[in-house]
């Protein structure tokens, strides 16, 4: 960002590419959205709601009292009819922009001080790789608890650090969390998001991992 604060992470972990946008913010960003190579996605409001949850079947747009405003399926190879998307273009804030116009088509836009730069997000997973996906791993509320606390406490540990390194001087205010507390972060927000949990069980994690 023109502040100086970092915006966009791309970082592979394993076989797979993962995009992170984060807020314009000094002390630990909070995350506005998430995209895997994989073809699952999720775009958050400013106050940490989901706004856009997208997978390998397709995807829904929610409001910002939670209900459904749009779903659609992706065109795959099986037959029988599908939900199509209409294109899908929202601000995440004045700088970061999605634009969702296909599967293999999520363009993440980045526009600051006359300049742009634009990454092709999107991907193509059929329907026969999507089968042979493992049912996605769903957790009790203490295990959830459990790991929003862990990682909590592993970002004060590195403020900490920070602060010992720069003992006389702000500039370990300036430092960004390490990239595996961000992919750990995200993580366990796309765990409740599975997880048969309260929403108030779930704002509650949100603002442990987002502090």
């Amino acid at each position: 960002y023109p502040s100086g604060n970092l915006a966009i992470i791309v970082t592979r972990e394993r076989d797979q590419l993962i995009c992170i946008v984060q807020e314009d913010e000094l002390r630990t960003p909070k995350i506005r959205a998430l995209f895997q190579s994989d073809g699952r996605s999720t775009c958050y409001y400013p106050n940490g709601d989901e706004w856009i949850n997208m997978s390998i079947q397709g995807g829904q747009y929610l409001d910002q009292a939670g209900n459904r405003v749009r779903r659609w399926m992706w065109p795959t190879l099986s037959p029988g009819p599908h939900v199509p998307l209409s294109p899908i273009f929202i601000s995440l804030n004045r700088h970061v922009g999605v634009r969702i116009l296909a599967q293999d088509k999520i363009f993440v836009s980045f526009l600051a001080m006359g300049r742009q730069a634009k990454l092709n997000m999107g991907t193509k997973v059929q329907a026969s790789a999507a089968s042979q996906l493992p049912p996605p791993t769903r957790l009790g509320e203490d295990e959830l608890l459990l790991l929003a606390f862990r990682v909590r406490i592993l970002q004060l540990f590195d403020r900490m650090r920070g602060c010992l390194n720069f003992p006389s001087s702000e500039q370990w205010n300036k430092m960004q969390p390490p990239t595996y507390l961000m992919t750990q972060a995200v993580k366990i927000l796309e765990l409740c998001m599975a997880a048969d949990i309260s929403d108030e069980l779930r704002s509650s994690i949100r603002a442990i991992v987002n502090a």
